[in-house]
């Protein structure tokens, strides 16, 4: 009997040690990097306006906890260290939840937005039954070319168009000196961080587990719009090549990160920009052939996920699908009525009160009037329910773009196997 007894506890034993439901899980950690898009201004505002569209309601569904408000996942972590343009700034962490997009005043503390990392967590969290932490550094109005030019691509070097223009300005030197000390800056941020994290990563995930460890398991980097922008560092005058230096920046930017993390193999998401979405007429305003510019950039962007050495370990995801026309349509009316308030208090000659003799309460009635004319009240309902903070660049505020944007990184590196 007694030895029935013990044969069954080691059986039991047994089966317990090697039962996947009681098998130790390395903790995944996954790395977000970018410029403000990646800080992230979807509102939490708008965050009911997902459930509107059946196509994105399953998404809202997976946001809310049992009391309608925003899930706090239980299995991921996060440390998110964003700030003030050019500065460190300061770091946010705990268990995923809404609130780690844009921080207004205190970077340390939760606000009202999201960025992508809260639906890439949520989706990632679906897929692994073990523990995730993730690592956001983001700040905003930051380029490949300067800011997070990685060791690898050596020092900025001015283009003849820029020598010559600064040259006549007699900016030149100074100009030099500002992106020399600029140079690699935000990627030394993101990597003096990452090993922050790394080297104790206790404090920000209390639970962790030495023994079982953890796994770089894939980084996303969703930036561009000051390079896109910037049309000395790229000249227009370069043609259909005019974005190619962001590829080549891109290319060594994954490279670096890789070598400087001891990840030979790190799985890369590229979130290309969406801005402009799918360039339907009457939702954006065009200003330096920003439509055809933008083709060039997005095409630039994707580069590095065509190339050879990169096969399979490099996706290019298209954001464009994720920004909502109906948006533009309604901020370029808005538009409208911003530029008819300015001829009305400038006095400007092709404006009604070119003369100045309109009274403040005859021009509020004029652009009260103006403005009902223009937008609709149901319009004007819709960007209250779906819109924020941030505009044209930043995706309207809109949360729904930034769950959208966040699950197809978290399925893109799925897709490539990163488990």
């Amino acid at each position: 009997m007694i030895r029935a007894v013990k044969l069954m506890f080691a059986v039991f034993v047994a089966f317990f040690c090697i039962s996947p439901a009681f098998a130790k899980k390395p903790l995944k950690i996954y790395i977000m990097a970018g410029q403000s898009n990646m800080v992230g201004t979807g509102g939490i505002s708008t965050f009911d306006y997902i459930g509107d569209d059946p196509a994105t309601a399953p998404l809202l569904k997976k946001m809310l906890g049992p009391d309608g408000k925003p899930k706090v996942c239980e299995r991921v972590w996060i440390s998110s260290l964003n700030g003030k343009m050019n500065q460190y700034g300061g770091e946010g962490y705990g268990k995923l939840t809404a609130g780690y997009g844009v921080r207004r005043t205190d970077p340390t503390k939760l606000d009202d937005f999201i960025g992508p990392e809260y639906m890439f967590g949520i989706t990632m969290e679906e897929s692994y039954d073990g523990p995730i932490l993730i690592i956001k550094t983001a700040w905003g109005g930051q380029n490949l070319s300067v800011d997070y030019r990685s060791p690898g691509s050596g020092p900025y070097v001015m283009n003849d168009y820029q020598v010559e223009i600064l040259t006549q300005k007699g900016a030149l030197e100074k100009v030099r000196a500002q992106k020399n000390e600029a140079t690699g800056r935000n990627y030394r941020y993101m990597m003096d961080h990452v090993r922050k994290v790394l080297g104790d990563i206790k404090r920000v995930y209390p639970d962790y587990d030495p023994d079982a460890g953890y796994e770089l398991s894939g980084f996303v980097w969703f930036q561009g719009w000051n390079d896109f922008s910037d049309l000395t560092t790229y000249p227009s005058s370069y043609g259909e090549k005019q974005y190619d230096q962001y590829s080549h920046l891109l290319a060594q930017f994954i490279r670096d990160v890789r070598k400087d993390l001891k990840a030979p193999e790190l799985p890369f998401v590229i979130g290309v920009m969406g801005q402009y979405g799918n360039y339907t007429p009457g939702t954006f305003k065009v200003v330096n052939k920003s439509d055809y510019r933008m083709k060039l950039f997005r095409k630039a962007m994707a580069v590095p996920a065509q190339m050879e050495e990169f096969k399979g370990s490099v996706a290019a995801v298209q954001t464009a699908p994720f920004r909502e026309d109906v948006l533009g349509f309604i901020e370029q009316k808005q538009t409208k009525v911003k530029n008819m308030g300015r001829k009305l208090s400038k006095q400007l000659a092709d404006g009604p009160n070119a003369d100045g003799s309109m009274t403040p309460e005859q021009k509020k009635a004029y652009m009260d009037d103006y403005k009902a004319k223009i937008l609709t009240p149901e319009e004007m309902a819709l960007w209250k329910r779906a819109a924020s903070i941030g505009g044209f660049v930043h995706y309207y505020g809109s949360a729904k773009f930034h769950a959208q944007a966040g699950k197809a990184f978290a399925e893109a590196l799925l897709d490539m196997g990163c488990k």
